[in-house]
């Protein structure tokens, strides 16, 4: 059976660390090999994404400006989970990150389900992210809370049938959003219509 303990760390060289990420290269020894080997991985925290429904059946999306690819993009609210914390914390940080990112927050008597994790790029890096579903959402007095980190241009409602539209055209197409809907799909939350 393959388990962490299986992979053993040679050595690990620190090449660049800031409050969001780390570089490293690490010499590996796995399971299936003997002999250990070299990988650069980019170590980044944890991270929550919020499916965000309405009492209609709509999602909340994003339109936030991402500087890596040079375009302002819909994507599902998200956000890094800035420690170490138990799980339900980590439902914690996802409402939050929707009432800051979105103005909008689970309604006295919405549930929030978790719909399963998934590693962003594991070929490079460590970072996952959880998924969670919230509903039904509404909207707050404030609206979203502005940070220098946050570049949001845009919030508004899409219908599932919006929603797949977008995937289809390429306007979605951000691993955190393309992951929670197929989570949705997969869990029978989102019932597709044969076209």
């Amino acid at each position: 059976m393959e388990t962490p303990d299986n992979w053993t760390t040679i050595s690990s060289e620190a090449h660049f660390a800031d409050d969001h990420l780390s570089v490293v290269t690490e010499r590996v020894r796995t399971p299936h090999r003997a002999e250990a080997h070299a990988w650069t991985i980019v170590r980044r925290k944890s991270a929550v994404v919020v499916a965000a429904m309405t009492a209609k059946g709509n999602f909340v999306l994003i339109r936030q400006e991402r500087i890596p690819i040079r375009k302002a993009i819909w994507e599902m609210p998200a956000g890094q989970v800035d420690q170490l914390c138990d799980f339900g914390s980590f439902r914690d940080v996802a409402l939050r990150e929707l009432r800051e990112e979105t103005g909008y927050e689970l309604a006295p008597d919405g549930e929030t389900i978790f719909l399963g994790d998934f590693f962003s790029s594991p070929g490079f890096t460590d970072e996952r992210e959880f998924l969670f579903l919230a509903r039904p959402v509404q909207r707050t007095l404030q609206h979203h809370t502005d940070h220098d980190a946050e570049m949001i241009l845009d919030c508004r409602e899409f219908s599932p049938a919006q929603i797949i539209a977008m995937i289809a055209d390429d306007t979605i197409r951000d691993a955190n959003t393309l992951s929670t809907w197929a989570r949705l799909i997969a869990k029978g939350i989102i019932q597709l219509q044969p076209r």
